[in-house]
């Protein structure tokens, strides 16, 4: 398996999580600014680096807005295997989305101030009109997996397809943990905000799919920097003891 140099990089509250108003805390500004410096900015400490991958949820939360695609349910089929459009810009973002749900509206993606080609992971059970809908608006796929995404064989396919280096892992936590317990993920960034509300089931940085995911790994903390109210933590992934 070929793969690039991942780090996930996240910003967190207090209490762990990933989501909630905590991003309006007092202070909290200059956090946002630290996390999307050190990552998308050519002089950042994190770059620099070819694209970011994302989970389902963490897209429709913030750029299709769970919204319903354009499908065209008898459309010809499609031929077999992954679609690879030409590339329109420097940077790729990396959209986990086994079953093919996400309403994109274009090929491209505008994040403050980066702008991203955008690349689908399915698998077998994204449909042939969904595969029909990506290619008409010329947003490359990979297929992973028959029912499940098969990490291994997507980083393969998307280093290959896109000579990836070095690639950011950006949540959600059920993802950011899939890869961690895999080996997958070298490197982890916590931007931690100082905020925290208290939300019950709000997801947090890590999260198993299933009890069954539940492993234990280790961290070897790098690098500690106050940045006015917030604290940027990175630490090494170790690799799991059998």
């Amino acid at each position: 398996m070929k793969r690039p140099t991942i780090f996930c990089h996240m910003t967190m509250s207090l209490d762990g999580k990933i989501v909630g108003d905590y991003h309006n805390a007092q202070g909290a500004g200059v956090g946002s600014q630290l996390f999307y410096h050190e990552a998308f900015d050519q002089d950042g400490q994190l770059a620099p680096m070819q694209g970011w991958l994302s989970g389902r949820t963490t897209t429709d939360d913030n750029f299709t807005f769970y919204q319903a695609p354009d499908l065209e349910e008898n459309v010809e089929t499609v031929p077999v295997g992954d679609f690879i459009a030409k590339n329109t810009h420097d940077k790729f973002y990396f959209s986990v989305d086994p079953h093919g749900k996400l309403a994109w509206k274009s090929n491209e993606l505008h994040y403050n101030d980066t702008l991203a080609s955008v690349v689908e992971i399915l698998t077998e059970d994204a449909s042939n009109a969904y595969k029909a809908f990506l290619r008409r608006l010329n947003i490359s796929y990979v297929i992973a997996g028959d029912h499940e995404l098969d990490e291994r064989l997507a980083l393969d396919k998307l280093t290959r397809a896109f000579n990836l280096t070095r690639v950011m892992l950006g949540g959600g936590g059920v993802l950011n943990w899939s890869f961690i317990r895999q080996g997958l993920c070298d490197e982890v960034s916590i931007v931690l905000l100082p905020g925290a509300d208290g939300t019950v089931g709000t997801p947090s940085i890590f999260m198993p799919l299933t009890p069954a995911d539940h492993q234990l790994v280790s961290f070897k903390l790098d690098h500690v920097e106050q940045v006015e109210n917030v604290v940027w933590l990175r630490y090494t992934v170790l690799p799991i003891e059998k």
